[in-house]
């Protein structure tokens, strides 16, 4: 399309990447409360669960920067309309499931297309938009996945109760139709005409690596951290990843530009998204199993009760983007990561006594938390790279976010079944660990199921111990690595594009 036609279209882009973006994160926090139902209904182990999760930000992590290395050159909205087309697919693929291994094997297929959606987002969005507005449309797309993250719980619920948890994956569908229709139709094409070929030898490396790191930690437990297949896993891992950081340094068209991270801004946005990702979201799994299995209560009431959090961050997210004009950003995220940290020292304590309000005070603080991060983690992205490696950025701070959720899950649920078999004794050592995520099998006497509720919320508690660490470590590097400066001088040589003050302002208006 000529320019002109991008200007007449480009309201049409943001409806498509809203939309596909909602699909995207309602599809996850959907999940996450349905999750107890999945393990009821497939007869799914601790270990399968994890995978539910970890199959799908697998895919998302392993191919986020190779979609968006490879949409700079093919074209973004062409990739962009594959990654829709696989994700309906794959979440039909899931809603027919029958086992947990054809559900968490159709869960990594979805994050394949949920890799090639998430890497072209904001690019899409930075090439339809200049100047302020673009931050009006950025601040358009953030209130959208607040409002994602706000209703999923409730929509969840409400879908897994009344009629199963399959609904879930088949809501996708006609949403995905409705995008793939728009984005052929409407969106501008749009790529780096000096982009260079796939970077293949960093996509085995990085995704082969990022599997061994991820089963060993899922399995260490069940095989023996001791045994020779987890040793080998865990060393191949860390071969894999230090060929990849070989790699992307000697290639002449790296999907994962190290220099980016010569600027301090780009890697303090990166270890934010990752903390964020690897202490709160990775929580997720095992809240829901408490509140749902272990206190009894439905989907729906579930998703009722995590509403403080989610609305709290819809509603701070748009006041931080207004604050975003006269307030540095690190002081945003690094405080915000602080609350979150704050947040999850909150939730512990719990007991085999505990109700559900126990948790509260951390919800309402941790959704204040990441309505802080948020806003400006998402423009930061991309304000500080250079407008051609806008898909680059993009892809690296999402797989971050990916990454975090994936080794956060994989290693807090080591920790956690490691945990509830070093404290159980007698009959209690015999019963195992999914027993609270699938409520079978059940534990002989309620005397006996308090007990186990007991070493399940003790467990927990130390989760959140180890969670907070990691969100205070993120806090603090938020606060030392970003800089206002960056932000001017990575868009030195591109006067189109709005400053940051002026774009998170019109991001806070918009939402």
């Amino acid at each position: 399309m000529a320019r002109r036609e991008v200007e007449e279209h480009k309201w049409w882009t943001l409806t498509a990447v809203c939309v596909a973006t909602f699909m995207l994160l309602i599809d996850i926090t959907i999940v996450n409360v349905a999750l107890p139902d999945i393990a009821k209904s497939l007869g799914s182990t601790f270990s399968d669960l994890q995978w539910v999760i970890d199959a799908y930000a697998l895919g998302l992590a392993a191919l986020l920067l190779t979609w968006g290395s490879t949409s700079d050159r093919l074209g973004r909205r062409l990739i962009f309309v594959v990654g829709l087309a696989i994700f309906s697919a794959a979440s039909l693929c899931c809603a027919l499931s029958g086992s947990p291994l054809m559900l968490n094997l159709a869960r990594a297929v979805q994050g394949v297309g949920g890799a090639a959606m998430f890497a072209t987002s904001l690019a899409l969005l930075a090439s339809a938009f200049q100047g302020r507005e673009r931050g009006t449309a950025v601040g358009i797309w953030g209130a959208t996945i607040g409002a994602a993250v706000a209703i999923g719980p409730l929509v969840g619920g409400a879908l897994t109760e009344s009629i199963g948890w399959e609904s879930i994956f088949y809501i996708n569908i006609p949403i995905g139709i409705a995008a793939i229709y728009i984005s052929l139709t409407k969106v501008a094409e749009s790529k780096d005409p000096n982009a260079g070929p796939p970077d293949w030898a960093g996509l085995v490396t990085f995704s082969g690596g990022l599997f061994l790191l991820i089963f060993a930690l899922v399995r260490g437990n069940p095989e023996g951290w001791g045994s020779t297949l987890i040793v080998a896993f865990l060393i191949g891992a860390v071969v894999l990843l230090v060929l990849f950081v070989i790699v992307e340094a000697r290639v002449r068209f790296p999907m994962f530009d190290l220099g980016l991270f010569r600027v301090p801004t780009f890697t303090g946005a990166s270890i934010v998204a990752f903390a964020l990702s690897a202490s709160l979201f990775s929580l997720f799994l095992y809240i829901t199993l408490y509140i749902q299995n272990g206190l009894g209560f439905t989907p729906l009431q579930a998703g009722l009760r995590f509403l403080p959090l989610s609305l709290l961050s819809f509603v701070v997210a748009p006041i931080s983007g207004r604050l975003s004009a006269r307030v540095p950003i690190k002081a945003l995220m690094g405080s915000g990561m602080i609350l979150v940290g704050i947040a999850l020292l909150l939730m512990r304590g719990l007991d085999a006594s505990s109700e559900w309000t126990a948790l509260l005070p951390g919800f309402i603080v941790s959704g204040i938390g990441v309505g802080l991060v948020n806003a400006p983690l998402a423009s930061t992205a991309v304000s500080v790279v250079p407008p051609q490696r806008a898909g680059m950025g993009s892809g690296i701070n999402s797989t971050f976010r990916q990454v975090g959720i994936a080794t956060g899950t994989a290693g807090l649920g080591a920790l956690f079944q490691h945990l509830l078999a070093d404290r159980a004794t007698g009959p209690l050592a015999r019963v195992p660990a999914e027993v609270l995520a699938q409520g079978r099998p059940p534990i002989p006497a309620p005397a006996a199921r308090e007990q186990y509720l007991g070493l399940f919320t003790g467990a927990l508690n130390d989760l959140f111990l180890v969670a907070a660490i990691v969100a205070f470590a993120g806090g603090v590097l938020a606060f030392a690595l970003i800089r206002q400066r960056d932000f001017l001088a990575s868009q030195a040589g591109a006067p189109a594009a709005a400053p940051p003050g002026a774009e998170a302002e019109a991001e806070a208006e918009a939402a």
